[in-house]
């Protein structure tokens, strides 16, 4: 609030009529009156501070420390007036919104107030009313004539104070006490504070932005660059920091211009964004004097509004391989379980555990071998979750389920056009690790190119001459004995040699009896969770007849029975009835008209007939002759 200069004499006549008998005049100002008020409530001593004790040195230091930015803002903008300040003097007081005095701007000759105001605080019940609290607690500019001052030791001199604004906040108050106002104008003095506040809050709202914008630039996962026409980089966020310095471009801080470290900067489309020319997302080859870079770049001009002319560039750029990887990983490659889903507390299983913990700490090619069903898919994204590459994809293949002539370019990639070319699944998984299932069915030829690609780190894409590197651990798994493929010439020996380095053996489920019944707990508890179905428990004969199967279709088998026993039962005790050993293959007649369902109970009993027989309620002679019709081998 801005006031026309008063009577002092008269407001002297105000002030002592309060102070002495209490009597408060209607013509004094309602702020002030306020203020007046509480400061005698407060019993604020009118010749003194109320043992007034400022921060110590280290207190003080670290309040300046979280207002740097005002403090620097305020200094330098009192460097141009010093000269001003000294000859009118005039002090000038910088406080937070607490009313802590900051910093003290004044001259050293300042007869008003000495380096020890910095760190006292000025609010009401310490020093009464004073025009600083009083802007505090209306969050307004005040002006504060001398005789309206609680301290009678200030009544010779003005005080006017501004809140300072940073986006919709008041965080600072600037404070003027002038001595001289006679030689001084009031207007003179209002203006300055009002200069001073427009100033602050423009800088302060831009360095806010600034720390806004710059925090933004450097979490994004892109590069980014401000380029100027002579090839200096003028703006490099964190990363873009990072990736000048890999390829050279700083050297004893200082950013080198791109014309020295980019042998093909005039072939790239920075160097065409001068001439008005935009780049949107096109792929760029960087070549340096050690090495080649391929990026998806970005490259917008900045013109000028007046002339359209281009002085500079912005550049956006990420590497192929970092966008691979967070293409990966939003379309959800990551790994679903850890090494602590494995349930089991058997020796064999604690071993394996281990076992596998070790193998994910390094950075050798894993193999898992173990029987259909025993857990390698659980057990490999477990491995890739506790290893080095945790954070990168884990890319998944089926060797098994992909046709023999499109297996190649599942994992090579291939150009498909002009200028159409895929990344293959050895690209894709760069950064991380590629289960590859059933690898054992993986052709001779592409087993030979598969491991010449590991050994070297690079690979061609088909119908392609550009060489790639890549950077992924395979974590392969096979059902059978490799070794033993190796040895009948069924199975690259040179593959086997590179994914072997760390074999983890998966046991077979009868092989660890004791984790059968934590197994089938686990997985009932995930089924009752997931369909919402109250809790159930399992008989002691239920319990006998899962501990005694010899489950020849291990987890992935007994998966399928205890899913079929929590869903068809309703009673919360499932007993030895309620389990089908088929799973949910029925002992109907279905499978004597279908092949599938034959298999898959063939498979369930573990190919054995007296089993199998017993569980169709067949005799041995009827099972034979479907044996003979399906045409299966054990």
């Amino acid at each position: 609030m801005i006031r026309q200069n008063r009577n002092r004499e008269k407001l002297a006549n105000y002030y002592n009529m309060f102070t002495q008998m209490g009597t408060l005049d209607p013509n004094v100002h309602p702020w002030v009156a306020e203020s007046w008020e509480k400061s005698k409530q407060h019993n604020i001593d009118i010749k003194r501070f109320n043992d007034l004790q400022g921060l110590n040195k280290d207190e003080l230091k670290i309040l300046q420390g979280h207002h740097r930015a005002a403090i620097e803002y305020m200094q330098e903008y009192t460097e141009g007036i010093k000269d001003f300040l000294q000859e009118y003097d005039l002090s000038l007081l910088l406080l937070d919104k607490d009313c802590n005095v900051l910093k003290n701007y004044s001259s050293p000759y300042n007869r008003l107030l000495s380096k020890k105001i910095e760190g006292v605080n000025l609010q009401l019940e310490n020093v009464g009313t004073f025009s600083a609290n009083i802007t505090a607690q209306y969050k307004s500019m005040f002006w504060l004539f001398g005789p309206e001052m609680w301290l009678q030791n200030y009544h010779d001199c003005d005080s006017g104070s501004a809140p300072i604004f940073v986006c919709g906040e008041m965080n600072y108050i600037v404070t003027i006490l002038c001595r001289d106002y006679d030689k001084l104008p009031q207007d003179a003095i209002i203006s300055l504070l009002m200069s001073i506040k427009t100033a602050m809050e423009i800088h302060l709202k831009q360095k806010t932005f600034l720390q806004a914008q710059k925090t933004i630039l450097d979490a994004t996962p892109f590069a980014v660059y401000h380029i100027l026409k002579n090839g200096d980089v003028a703006y490099a966020n964190k990363l873009g920091e990072s990736r000048l310095a890999g390829i050279g471009a700083i050297d004893k801080d200082v950013t080198l211009n791109l014309n020295e470290v980019l042998l093909n900067y005039q072939h790239t489309p920075i160097y065409k964004g001068f001439d008005g020319i935009s780049c949107i997302n096109q792929e760029v080859t960087w070549t340096t004097t050690s090495k080649t870079y391929e990026d998806i770049t970005t490259v917008i001009p900045i013109k000028d509004e007046f002339d359209q002319s281009v002085s500079s560039v912005v550049t956006v750029t990420m590497p192929i391989e970092d966008l691979r990887m967070l293409v990966a990983h939003a379309a959800g490659y990551t790994a679903k379980y850890s090494l602590d889903t494995i349930v089991g507390d058997s020796t064999a299983c604690v071993s394996m555990k281990d076992r596998a913990m070790r193998a994910a700490r390094k950075n050798n090619h894993i193999l898992l071998q173990g029987e259909p069903g025993t857990g390698k898919q659980r057990l490999a994204h477990g491995i890739h979750m506790a290893g080095l590459r945790a954070n990168g994809p884990l890319i998944s293949i089926n060797c098994g389920d992909v046709p023999p002539e499109l297996l190649e370019q599942e994992l090579f990639g291939a150009k498909t056009g002009q200028e159409v070319s895929h990344p293959g699944k050895l690209e894709l998984a760069s950064g991380g690790s590629l289960l590859m299932d059933e690898i054992e069915k993986l052709p001779l030829s592409l087993a030979e190119k598969l491991a010449h690609a590991l050994q070297t780190r690079k690979i061609r894409r088909i119908g392609e001459d550009i060489e790639r590197s890549i950077n992924m651990r395979i974590i392969a798994s096979s059902d059978g004995n490799l070794r033993r493929l190796c040895e009948k010439n069924l199975f690259d020996e040179s593959l086997f040699e590179i994914i072997s380095r760390s074999i983890i053996h998966l046991p077979p489920l009868r092989s660890r009896r004791e984790d059968i019944l934590l197994l089938a707990n686990s997985i009932m508890s995930e089924l009752l969770a997931q369909h919402k179905i109250p809790a159930k428990e399992w008989s002691d004969e239920a319990i006998k007849v899962l501990s005694e199967y010899d489950w020849p279709g291990n987890i992935k088998q007994l998966q399928g029975v205890i899913e079929n026993a929590v869903l068809s039962t309703s009673s919360n005790i499932i007993k030895a009835e309620n389990i089908n050993l088929m799973g949910n293959i029925k002992p109907d007649s279905k499978w004597k008209e279908d092949k599938e369902i034959f298999i898959r109970a063939w498979q369930s009993a573990g190919g054995n007939v007296s089993r199998l027989a017993n569980l169709l309620g067949v005799s041995r002679v009827t099972l034979y002759r479907y044996i003979k019709k399906y045409g299966v081998e054990k």
